[in-house]
């Protein structure tokens, strides 16, 4: 089976080699490929590896009941799998599914006082109650967040090489337009990402088949499979709340603002009544939230409106596998889609930010004459980025840098599809680049 590349890869080694080593806590939604880089990890770089699933081993949940003792856990492991061996400094303890079993979570204290053995949790977003495991083990573990496949991993899984990589950096550092094959061929590569997305199965599936056999399928289950777990893992929220948010999520980005609105959600619906049920989700790891800016100022963390936001997909291909069953073809035969055309390119475009590190912030005033998509910033300005499905002008963009009213804005940013450039004004990048974005702003 063909073995992915992934980010964590190297962050998992150096982890291991650091001299303050903590338990670690990999986060992130179901099917992003959390179990596998571990394990591919474990393989690789230690003698004995003691796996322990609590959906599957569920016998493994009573091995804390006599307290959190290192040597006493290890000695309840070694009572119902005689053959795990324990040595020091060469033994990895992988914990799956930790929000099967939170008391996992409490040991690591113990695990990290000890330090004879190193220790990884892992779990799904979907259902960890992360205030309890972060009150758990405050101070003892070291959280890395992980995330469906970026597009730059996307480019590895098809063969691609860091030199290759390197050498689309070098066009975009130095402002010089790329080669039209190379534009052309790295076009194709993000109409494709689009489409399949970054889930690692599907990816594995479309790299090994040469076409899209099964893909919408497959999508369209995960779907389902994100419904059912709603429904086991929404703890003392109204799970049918859950899910109307969920479901209204491509209504809102086929309309021309986007915001999301839960007075439109359903009949009757009331903000107070879906307190919790937005950043349940987030944290779940299912969407991105957008908030709309009271103003384009500096700093963006503070002046924000958090009752006013669009939603987005994390899987900017599960987005369109929610829509009716042609619209996937459509995208794939003529790159088209209507209405939703412009959401579908500002939804991975909010994916590619997030995976960058960035929070999303959009602005819209008033009077809806100034529109702006994004904004990120760099050390010294706030950038208004700008996501266009086909080629139009840019009026808001061209206010929000030329206005004196917006002093913390210098420079804009639109990506399209179109060649590297500057104005004067603004960089025009083609959208596969945005995943060199934060490089760029921080080398320029």
């Amino acid at each position: 089976m063909l073995r992915l590349k992934r980010k964590i890869d190297d962050f998992l080694i150096n982890w291991k080699n650091s001299e303050d080593k903590k338990p670690l806590i990999v986060k992130g939604a179901r099917q992003i490929g959390k179990t596998d880089a571990i394990e591919n990890f474990a393989k690789n770089n230690y003698k004995n590896i003691i796996e322990i699933n609590f959906v599957f081993d569920t016998q493994y949940k009573n091995i804390f009941d006599d307290g959190y003792n290192v040597d006493t856990i290890i000695r309840n492991i070694s009572l119902i799998n005689p053959s795990y061996k324990f040595v020091a400094g060469d033994t990895l303890i992988f914990f799956d599914e930790i929000q099967d079993c939170v008391k996992a979570a409490t040991a690591l204290k113990a695990f990290n006082i000890d330090k004879r053995y190193d220790v990884i949790c892992s779990g799904s977003l979907m259902g960890i109650n992360y205030n309890e495991i972060e009150s758990n083990s405050v101070g003892n573990k070291q959280d890395y967040e992980m995330y469906s496949m970026d597009f730059e991993e996307f480019l590895w899984a098809k063969g691609y090489t860091d030199e290759q990589i390197e050498e689309l950096y070098t066009y975009m550092k130095s402002l010089t337009p790329l080669p039209q094959l190379m534009f052309d061929i790295m076009m194709e590569n993000f109409h494709e990402y689009m489409i399949v997305g970054g889930m690692p199965a599907i990816v594995r599936s479309f790299i090994e088949n040469k076409n899209y056999s099964g893909i919408l399928e497959n999508q369209k289950q995960i779907l389902l499979d994100y419904t059912e777990d709603i429904t086991k893992y929404a703890y003392g929220l109204d799970q049918a709340k859950i899910l109307n948010v969920y479901n209204k999520i491509p209504v809102f980005l086929g309309q021309e603002n986007k915001k999301f609105q839960i007075s439109k959600v359903s009949q009757n619906a009331r903000t107070r009544d879906y307190i919790g049920v937005v950043e349940w989700l987030n944290n779940a790891g299912i969407i991105n939230v957008c908030y709309c800016l009271q103003m384009p100022y500096l700093p963006l963390k503070g002046n924000y409106l958090p009752d006013c936001y669009r939603l987005y997909f994390k899987d900017t291909s599960l987005l369109i596998a929610s829509l009716d069953e042609e619209a996937q073809i459509d995208l794939r035969n003529n790159k088209n889609f209507n209405t939703y055309k412009g959401a579908i390119y500002e939804n991975i475009i909010g994916d590619m930010l997030v995976k960058e590190g960035y929070q999303l912030f959009y602005y819209r005033n008033k009077k809806g004459t100034i529109e702006m998509d994004f904004f990120i910033r760099d050390a010294n300005s706030l950038i208004p980025l700008e996501v266009k499905a086909n080629d139009n002008s840019t009026p808001s963009l061209n206010n929000l840098i030329k206005s004196e009213t917006y002093s913390d804005i210098k420079y804009g940013i639109k990506l399209c599809n179109k060649n590297i450039g500057f104005n004067g004004n603004f960089y025009t990048f083609p959208y596969f680049l945005t995943f060199l974005l934060k490089r760029f702003l921080k080398e320029k």
